[in-house]
Formats: structure tokens, sequence, C-alpha cells
């Protein structure tokens, strides 16, 4: 059984301290996810900068929003469902949109339908994506930018995720009324 340590500026390893003061400064406070990184200082500063880089991408807010709630209701984070619902409420995305990602349910436009439906591609097949996907979310407005700017999401969201997943990281206060738990299939009849 593991028991992870969500760190505080005190307590995490030297070279963790900057980057949680650093988390302090830009939060206000520390989120679970960064104390929990703090205790492998490279993870925390790597996913630091891969959230850096995939806010400097050419995709809107709203398709940022699809491509992280995609992955994280794919790889059912308990704890980063709940924080992209805040972030997306901070960054004024409409809700239908971050009720559809949660849900799994169709989201309001065919284009954002196309990036949940390529980034899921992505993930479930580990890269391999089918020519015919791919072509398909070309033909949706996308890009060969767009296809390499998933690939940083995601890099960016396995270490969230899978960090959450072993260390069962609580969901933060301020994020607790976002509350998610995967919907299961109901069987049929």
């Amino acid at each position: 059984m593991t028991n992870f340590t969500i760190h505080t500026i005190e307590s995490a390893p030297e070279a963790g301290k900057p980057l949680l003061e650093t988390s302090l400064k830009n939060n206000g406070r520390i989120p679970g996810l960064h104390g929990t990184m703090a205790d492998a200082p490279p993870l925390l500063a790597a996913y630091n900068f891969a959230h850096q880089q995939f806010m400097a991408t050419s995709m809107t807010d709203e398709e940022k929003t699809v491509v992280w709630q995609t992955i994280n209701v794919e790889n059912n984070c308990h704890y980063c469902v709940p924080a992209h619902t805040g972030i997306a409420k901070m960054m004024k995305i409409d809700d239908a949109i971050t009720d559809a990602l949660r849900d799994e349910t169709p989201l309001p436009t065919a284009k954002l339908e196309a990036l949940r439906t390529f980034t899921l591609a992505m993930v479930r097949d580990r890269g391999f994506v089918a020519e015919a996907d791919t072509q398909a979310f070309l033909d949706a407005g996308f890009t060969e930018t767009n296809i390499l700017e998933i690939i940083l999401g995601a890099a960016q969201k396995l270490m969230s995720n899978y960090t959450n997943h072993f260390a069962k990281t609580p969901v933060d206060q301020v994020f607790q009324k976002f509350a998610w738990e995967k919907k299961t299939a109901v069987a049929a009849e």
C-alpha cells in the first residue's frame, strides 16, 4: 500500500521548495497535486513546464479544456476532473461544454466534438490513430500542429492523472463542489 506525502514548502525536498513557493504565488495556495509531485521535484518541474507550454499553444481556451477534460475523464481522474471544472469556470468556458465533457455527452459544436473524438483516439490507441480518424480531425478544421499540441496536452495529463491514481490525492477544498465520478454504463436488460 502506498502512502504518498502531500508536501508543504517546509516539508518538501530542497529542490521542491522553490517549485511550491511558485505554486503558492501563482495559485494563492498549493494544490494537492503539486504538493504530491514535490516529492520528485523533476516531475513537478516537468509538469509545470508542460502546462506552461500547453497554455502557449494555438488552441483556444475551449479547445484546451476539451483536450484536458477528455483525457481526465477517459483516465477516470477523481482529482483532475473537478480541478479542471473549476479551471474551466475561471477561464469562462460555457458550462454546456464542461457538462458534456464530464458526462461524456455530445459537445455543443461539431468541431469540439471532433477534437474530443480525436483526443480519445490518440489516448486509447496510444498514438496509432487510424488515417481515416486523423483525416476527419483535419477535415473538421484542425491542423497537423494541433495534433502535436494534443500530444503535449496528453503528456501533461499523463503526469497528473497517474500521480493522482497512485497517490489518491484528495480533491482540493476549492474544487470539492465539483466532485465527479465516472458514470458507468447501464447494463442491457
